[in-house]
């Protein structure tokens, strides 16, 4: 893990994933100097969304990908915070976290912590309570309808239906299959097709980033030469990712019984760690986590953060609320503990902070 004094902050004035949409479906008269010159053009498009594929990870693999060494392009920046429902949010409606209101993985909303990957409350299925375009209001793919082609599995969660309703959904079980689904897609004459797979991401988090992550990586290698050899004459592939990957393991830290004792509870992840005060208590939270985690994390009120604009312009007020009132935002290779954020496993690979190895990711491209 690279060392980092200052977070490195999304760029969402230029290269950043939130960006990219626009240039795909609506480019402008001129591409901006981020956007390789061969993803450019008027011809098919196929993205294809590596979850879980950072910049730094995937220069120190190259050997393992060499396709994916060969593409055109280099780093952008993902969005804040660095997790997979905040960033394909941004990827897929063009908006900064701030205007689409995916505010991270685990946010406050209607005074529960809604889980927006699974879409659940500590109450259960939140689909009815909590309606998924309620809480993210914006078309994706500036109003088009494209072919979808994600994990059948994820058909109808409510986080598909927030950040990719209208899409036309043609779910894989396989990723061979995904690769005929795009294929037979682009055979109907297609102009977009949206690709997404995460079995790289799903990798690092069980096994870190050691052999398993290797060899997942030359898997979405492979998986990316057969996209490649899918295109007709004049399509491109355009190949990014929605954030890298630090391996934590062990490295853990608990919320001390003090600083405990002021809080209502804690959303975020374990890298980007809301903490809730009770009434009255933010200002003390704020100076005992920094006394406690200051070596460790970069830790922000939630009015510094949004005026150092981390998830882009001022957000409406019900997008602040689903905030918390203090952030840990982890700036080594810790995570923070919160008893209620559990899963199936430990997770010894994480994201969600915003040091270089999280925060830069691939822009790649191919033009046949």
């Amino acid at each position: 893990m690279i060392p980092c004094d200052e977070p490195v902050l999304p760029d969402y004035g230029g290269g950043c994933v939130s960006n990219v949409m626009a240039e795909l479906l609506d480019p402008g008269t001129s591409a901006p100097d981020w956007l390789p010159s061969s993803a450019q053009g008027d011809g098919p498009v196929v993205l294809f969304v590596l979850d879980g594929l950072g910049w730094l990870q995937l220069q120190e693999r190259l050997s393992l990908a060499p396709m994916l060494r060969d593409l055109d392009g280099g780093p952008i920046t993902t969005v804040a915070p660095s997790t997979t429902a905040t960033a394909l949010s941004s990827i897929a409606t063009g908006l900064s976290p701030s205007e689409h209101g995916i505010l991270g993985y685990r946010v406050m909303v209607d005074g529960a912590v809604l889980n927006i990957l699974r879409w659940n409350t500590p109450d259960g299925d939140a689909r009815r309570a909590i309606p998924p375009e309620q809480v993210q209001e914006h078309d994706p793919f500036l109003s088009q309808r494209p072919p979808v082609v994600s994990r059948a599995e994820f058909a109808a969660s409510g986080f598909t239906v927030a950040h990719l309703r209208g899409g036309r959904y043609r779910g894989y079980r396989l990723p061979s299959s995904m690769v005929t689904e795009v294929d037979q897609a682009l055979r109907r004459g297609e102009p977009f097709v949206y690709a997404y797979y995460d079995g790289l991401d799903k990798v690092s988090h069980e096994y870190g980033l050691g052999a398993h992550f290797d060899a997942e990586l030359a898997a979405c290698d492979r998986l990316v030469a057969d996209l490649a050899a899918a295109l007709p004459a004049g399509g491109r592939l355009v190949v990014i990712a929605d954030h890298g990957q630090v391996e934590t393991g062990r490295a853990v830290l608990e919320i001390p019984p003090d600083i405990g004792s002021m809080l209502w509870g804690q959303s975020g992840e374990a890298r980007f760690r809301w903490l809730h005060a009770q009434p009255g208590q933010a200002a003390r939270v704020l100076d005992e986590a920094t006394d406690a985690f200051a070596d460790h994390a970069w830790v922000r009120s939630r009015s510094q953060i949004i005026d150092e604009g981390w998830f882009g312009p001022p957000p409406k007020p019900d997008h602040a609320a689903r905030l918390g009132d203090v952030a840990l935002v982890a700036r080594d290779e810790y995570a923070f503990v919160d008893p209620a954020d559990s899963g199936l496993f430990e997770l010894v690979g994480r994201h969600g902070s915003l040091t270089p190895d999280e925060m830069y990711v691939p822009l790649l491209s191919l033009h046949r």
